[in-house]
């Protein structure tokens, strides 16, 4: 058997399961009672015409035939119903039935209210026919000996108002299990609602637009959201520690780094040392990007057009133009991480341009397109995807170290989005990074 893997579906089937159990239950426990009122009634009748057939019966034993003769006396006791009288004298009846010696058992169908002896003993046979029947019989002890006396109808009599009477009965228990099913649905419906609140509450953590859950929950989702409130406190402090570690780590070697380069000059081993420091910042890129903060909010354009005031700063008289074109959005990175990763894309097409780079940011749905073109030289395609890999370079011309489109790559793909590289119109390289939009900012 095939268990839901859902909440919602163990208890629908847990429910349907158990109504499928209850209702047929429910329907045999009340077609018994059914007929133990039904068979009740039709005893209560038999005794009646009973009691009406011992009045043939003298006390010595012996019957009154002449009463009996009388117009209409049979039909009095009779009224549809066989019966039988066996006197010592002989047996009289419109039916003989199987009443000489002790009475049968009671065919089973149910409990019934017992019939007094002074009123009858209920009885179940059949007729030389086969027909069915069902009766009540009475001895009374006399001079000459028992006298048995017996009143039966055909079991039909019953069981036709009881099949009569099943069949609203059905009916109604199948509007009762509609009943609970919709009953069921709304309760789950209803009983489940604080589970998906307190989902779409961590999905909103998750993507920044919340900073926590809400606590005043259920009891039993209480101790829930106190845990996941707990573990973003951890969270947070586990991520701060790691910026500050990160960040101690790239000020201790900044210095001797730096100094070492002063100390080189136009050394031939200072290419190595600047190489030396692009991988550190490398490295602690990943280290950073690593334990991102997927709740961090920071403006696009602001940001990219400051540093595309940088790079024209850097490579002034150059003869590169950077154009920017930015959409006013909000995207869902660190504003450290964001200048690391456009100032590398920038700073990139700026020194393999001839004349002219253009940035370009568009939103798509949920993220942000953010692609910087040149009119340079391009990469083959056969070469893009070596291209982004750490310490590669395709062009040895220039003072780069081949790390700056892994660091976008990487970077890019912490938050959830792509480094995506192509053909320029003109023939130079089109590099364009997705990030994701802060939902904390409304964009």
């Amino acid at each position: 058997m095939m268990v839901p893997r859902s909440i919602h579906g163990r208890m629908l089937a847990l429910s349907v399961a158990m109504t499928l159990v209850a209702l047929p239950v429910a329907g045999v426990s009340i077609g018994q009672v059914l007929e133990r009122f039904v068979t009740h009634g039709v005893d209560e009748r038999l005794a009646d015409r009973l009691r009406l057939l011992g009045a043939v019966v003298r006390d010595d034993g012996s019957i009154d035939r002449a009463l009996l003769a009388r117009p209409g006396v049979e039909d009095a006791f009779a009224r549809g119903a066989v019966w039988t009288i066996d006197a010592p004298g002989g047996a009289i009846g419109s039916a003989m039935l199987p009443i000489a010696g002790p009475p049968a058992p009671p065919v089973p169908r149910g409990p019934r209210p017992p019939v007094g002896r002074a009123e009858g003993e209920p009885f179940d046979t059949e007729l030389a026919d086969g027909t069915r029947m069902h009766g009540v019989m009475l001895v009374r002890d006399t001079p000459a000996g028992p006298v048995r006396l017996g009143v039966a109808v055909p079991r039909q009599d019953i069981e036709q108002p009881l099949r009569g009477a099943m069949l609203p009965l059905l009916a109604t228990l199948a509007i009762v299990a509609l009943v609970l099913a919709a009953a069921t649905l709304v309760q789950l419906r209803l009983g489940l609602r604080p589970l998906r609140t307190l989902r779409e509450r961590v999905a909103a953590v998750r993507t920044g637009a919340a900073g926590d859950v809400p606590e005043d929950q259920p009891d039993e989702l209480r101790p829930l959201a106190i845990e996941l409130n707990a573990l973003l406190r951890d969270n947070d402090a586990a991520l701060a520690s790691a910026r500050a570690s990160a960040a101690n780590l790239a000020h201790a070697l900044k210095t001797p780094v730096a100094t070492l380069a002063l100390d080189l000059g136009d050394d031939p081993r200072a290419g190595q040392v600047a190489r030396i420091d692009a991988t550190i910042r490398h490295h602690l890129s990943r280290a950073r990007g690593g334990v991102v903060d997927r709740r961090a909010a920071t403006a696009l354009r602001p940001a990219v057009e400051a540093l595309v005031g940088v790079v024209r700063a850097l490579h002034r008289g150059g003869g590169v133009t950077v154009a920017a074109d930015i959409a006013d959005v909000t995207v869902a990175v660190d504003a450290a991480d964001l200048d690391e990763l456009a100032g590398n894309l920038i700073d990139n097409a700026a020194r393999h341009a001839r004349s002219a780079v253009r940035v370009v940011a568009v939103r798509e749905g949920a993220m942000v397109r953010l692609s910087v073109s040149d009119d340079g030289p391009g990469i083959p395609a056969v070469d893009r995807a070596r291209a982004t890999d750490p310490g590669v370079r395709l062009d040895e011309r220039g003072d780069g170290h081949g790390f700056g489109l892994a660091i976008v790559r990487d970077l890019a793909a912490l938050y959830g989005g792509r480094l995506e590289l192509g053909e320029a119109d003109g023939g130079g390289l089109a590099a364009a990074v997705t990030l994701p939009i802060s939902a904390a900012a409304g964009t």
